[in-house]
């Protein structure tokens, strides 16, 4: 097994659907999900994992480089009390690979899981980037996953080569029965599945999800190479953050570059994503574009 233990795969059409459907099954309308200021779910869902939980929230935590630490969850939620008047804390979400781009390595997600038992908080995984993580990382699945006590991963397979194909991967088994009614119900069970069950399947069969995020890293490494010096973050997986010089933007735009504008407004902070299939001669082009 790829995971190195028996585990339940629900596909689902979309990432978003599996984060929401995820945190649905970890939290109760009055609990909250302790996550990073950053995380996905919080700036580019337009709601749903709130919509999908009926009302929890989402406890926003800063942490450099996009990670938590144990400590940051502590300095972030200190203000918070148990009693009637206020949400209570029932996750985490940890984002593998971060929105910065960055990774967790096995022990910083232990001693995140660990931290989190100890709370009696239940453990989500956004996994959109997992398999560029587990491709920098060089390790098992399994040692960024159940092994740090993620309960569920959303297992990304959209951004490495999937289409319309995200997974829920779940290590609680008694979590799974209510999650199938929940998927159901969300319109995430289609009656032709095993379109999405057939590319996840030839994906993970030989490997392909780790070759093609090993495509698409070494294709952030050479534009991280190339604009060295100028990094906001460190690049561990398919994205670099560069800060771009005055005029830069407008001049890359000029040679049909495309990339995200970060940072904000008028700051010429860049984000540069390379894709599994982005052809080596496009980042050639970029990376000499940027040196």
């Amino acid at each position: 097994a790829l995971f190195g233990r028996a585990c339940t795969v629900l596909p689902v059409g979309t990432g978003t659907a599996a984060n929401a459907l995820a945190l649905s099954v970890l939290v109760p309308p009055f609990g909250a999900v302790a996550c990073h200021t950053e995380a996905h779910i919080h700036v580019d869902e337009c709601g749903a994992p709130e919509f999908f939980t009926g009302g929890a929230k989402l406890m926003l935590v800063p942490g450099a480089d996009g990670r938590l630490t144990p400590d940051g969850l502590d300095a972030g939620l200190a203000s918070h009390r148990g009693d009637v008047h206020q949400v209570q804390l029932r996750a985490l979400s940890v984002t593998q690979a971060t929105e910065a781009g960055t990774v967790y390595a096995p022990d910083a997600l232990a001693a995140l899981g660990d931290h989190a038992r100890a709370k009696g908080w239940r453990v989500h995984m956004d996994g959109a980037r997992f398999a560029n993580a587990v491709a920098h990382l060089g390790c098992h699945p399994g040692d960024v996953t159940w092994r740090c006590g993620v309960d569920i991963l959303s297992f990304g397979m959209i951004k490495n080569g999937g289409m319309t194909a995200e997974a829920l991967v779940v290590f609680a088994p008694e979590l799974v029965d209510e999650l199938r009614f929940r998927r159901k119900r969300a319109g995430q069970m289609p009656s032709k599945g095993r379109f999405q069950a057939g590319q996840l399947l030839a994906m993970v069969a030989d490997g392909v999800w780790l070759r093609n995020a090993r495509a698409a890293n070494a294709g952030a490494a050479r534009l991280a190479a190339a604009a060295a010096g100028r990094l906001l973050y460190p690049v561990e997986a398919n994205e670099a953050f560069v800060q771009l010089r005055p005029g830069e933007p407008e001049r890359l735009r000029a040679l049909g570059f495309g990339f995200y504008d970060w940072g904000a407004a008028g700051s010429n902070e860049a984000r540069f994503v390379v894709a599994w299939d982005t052809p080596t001669a496009d980042v050639a082009a970029l990376a000499a574009a940027l040196a």
